[in-house]
């Protein structure tokens, strides 16, 4: 009897346009795990911003599309996860819209950032929601006054950058 050759391994498991989208639950933890040991300004798990903004984008009656944007908003800017991730990721176009919209480029001008976001369906409540908590005086209170006077300054100019103010 002769031995029967190996099979050939299965090939990766790849998404195809008609596969089905990532669920939040799976956005979220992708984002918990890409964030996971980072902290923000306060010394607070990232993660813990990432799931405010995305809870402040539902309350405020976002998408799902736009939930799984806020669990991402600052994942590419933070070389959390690349460009090339995002552009495979099992999501819809808009949403990647969304995260690339809210992606800040080095030395880019606040004016230029607003407007990218004023232009693109669905970014400006996934940042008001993201501002909304980045300017929460509980969070504010626990920095150092010249960081927190600064921080307050910077997220007033945006929302009024974004109100087209």
């Amino acid at each position: 009897m002769t031995p029967k050759s190996p099979e050939p391994p299965e090939p990766p498991m790849t998404l195809q346009p008609s596969d089905a989208l990532m669920t939040l639950a799976e956005v979220e933890a992708v984002a918990r795990r890409a964030h996971a040991g980072q902290t923000d300004k306060a010394g607070r798990p990232y993660a813990e911003h990432l799931a405010a903004v995305a809870e402040g984008t539902r309350a405020r009656g976002g998408s799902d599309g736009q939930i799984a944007a806020a669990w991402l908003h600052d994942a590419i800017e933070d070389d959390a996860l690349t460009p090339e991730w995002l552009a495979a990721a099992a999501l819809a176009p808009a949403t990647k819209a969304i995260v690339l919209a809210l992606t800040k480029r080095p030395g880019e001008p606040p004016e230029a950032y607003a407007a990218r976001i004023r232009a693109t369906p669905g970014a400006v409540l996934v940042k008001e929601s993201d501002l909304a908590h980045n300017a929460d005086p509980g969070r504010l209170a626990v920095l150092d006054e010249t960081t927190r006077d600064r921080l307050t300054a910077k997220y007033a100019h945006l929302r009024a950058l974004l109100s087209g103010c």
